[in-house]
């Protein structure tokens, strides 16, 4: 969710998460169902809704027991 929150493409993120594109569109598409999102912007917007990600933060943190923070490199510095 970090990963889209900054904006990364499905290349940049299926390298980060070691996922193929279809395997990175099978998770993406089963957490917009989830959160019944049609986008993945409105996905985003649903997660910082939800408390999933931290409002007022940068970059975007996921909060809770699931937090996983991706490879330092990947955030804007």
């Amino acid at each position: 969710m970090e990963g889209l929150a900054l904006g990364l493409s499905n290349a940049e993120l299926g390298r980060e998460l070691h996922l193929s594109r279809q395997g990175l569109d099978y998770h993406i598409g089963r957490l917009r169902q989830k959160f019944g999102a049609r986008s993945r912007t409105a996905l985003v917007a649903r997660a910082y809704a939800t408390g999933l990600l931290t409002p007022g933060t940068w970059p975007p943190r996921v909060t809770g027991p699931a937090a996983r923070p991706l490879a330092p490199g990947t955030r804007p510095g």
